[in-house]
């Protein structure tokens, strides 16, 4: 019995290896690899350009507010009279004209508030200064230029201005150079008192120095014109005064030795007497409008003289400018 149970599971150990070989499948070849032709590269998408972003506009800056000085400068109703200094026909002389040395001269101001008692004009190599010596206190220091622009100049008083120095007689003095004589000055001036600054306009005077200040040439007279003695006829042009006076045009002139007078007739009987430099000049006739017999210096820049009225209920001198005009001379006829 037990060898028929051990041939049964024998014979059944041969069955189950059978079926087992019976379904493994059977080993089939790899398939043959057939070559494929590379994919041709395809071009790579352009990138698209993104749009720029609008630029974002930015505020304008709001502009920077100019500085006011207006309330450091002083208004028209804050000045006296203004007076015009500079005379028709006056032409600007600078120091190449004259020669060096130092010459008391007069300075015009176009206000009377700034007072300028006497001034040393100094030439050395064409050029000039002038040392003012004031009326008064008032003034601590000036600057050259407008009162606008004084007031908006930037740094120290030592820097920007023209301190006043003490003179041994205790007087403020001013120095200041000078570009040019018969040609306006702008100079501020600072008021201590008002804490303001006062637009000035000065003149010197070259009618104030005398004729051998000058160089050879300067001034047209009738011996650089070469006139010779005789009788001649001028143009003559008045100005001064309150502008209603006249005088004859053409005036007589005649030369003598160099030198040349003019017959000036005024257009009235009421002139006594008249001074020109430091000479003091009597009329000539007796009867009808006055006349006089003016020495003529110099052509073509204006002659200062003094004619004393007798119209007004005193007699009264009345500054006026003569300018003669070298280029009317004629021979009389």
């Amino acid at each position: 019995m037990k060898r028929i149970t051990a041939l049964v599971l024998v014979l059944l150990a041969l069955l189950a290896a059978a079926g087992c070989a019976a379904n493994t499948p059977a080993e089939t070849p790899a398939p043959t690899q057939v070559p494929t032709a590379a994919p041709e590269p395809t071009a790579a998408p352009e990138p698209t350009a993104e749009p720029e972003p609008e630029p974002t506009a930015e505020p304008a800056p709001e502009p920077t507010a100019e500085p006011d000085y207006s309330d450091r400068v002083a208004s028209a109703d804050q000045m006296t009279t203004v007076e015009d200094v500079v005379e028709e026909g006056m032409v600007p002389i600078s120091g190449e004209a004259l020669v060096d040395g130092e010459y008391d001269i007069q300075v015009d101001c176009s206000s009377s508030m700034f007072r300028i008692a006497e001034c040393l004009l100094t030439v050395e190599d064409g050029k000039m200064t002038a040392l003012m010596t004031m009326g008064g206190t008032a003034y601590p220091y000036v600057r050259l230029g407008t009162a606008l622009e004084a007031a908006a100049a930037e740094g120290t008083a030592e820097e920007n201005y023209i301190s006043y120095v003490e003179n041994a007689e205790g007087a403020h003095t001013f120095t200041i150079p000078v570009e040019a004589l018969d040609a306006g000055i702008a100079l501020a001036a600072y008021s201590k008192n008002k804490e303001i600054w006062y637009d000035r306009t000065l003149l010197f005077r070259a009618d104030s120095l005398p004729m051998d200040t000058f160089k050879e040439g300067v001034f047209h007279t009738a011996e650089t014109l070469g006139l010779a003695d005789g009788s001649y006829t001028v143009e003559v042009a008045l100005s001064g005064g309150s502008g209603r006076a006249k005088v004859a045009s053409p005036a007589p002139l005649t030369v003598e030795g160099g030198a040349a007078c003019a017959y000036i007739e005024w257009g009235s009987p009421n002139y006594d007497y008249m001074i020109v430099g430091e000479e003091k000049l009597l009329t000539v006739n007796s009867e009808g409008n006055s006349v006089f017999l003016v020495p003529v210096a110099y052509f073509d820049r204006p002659l200062p003289v003094l004619a004393d009225t007798t119209a007004m209920s005193q007699a009264h001198e009345i500054e006026y400018t003569l300018f003669f005009d070298s280029s009317t001379i004629q021979p009389a006829e």
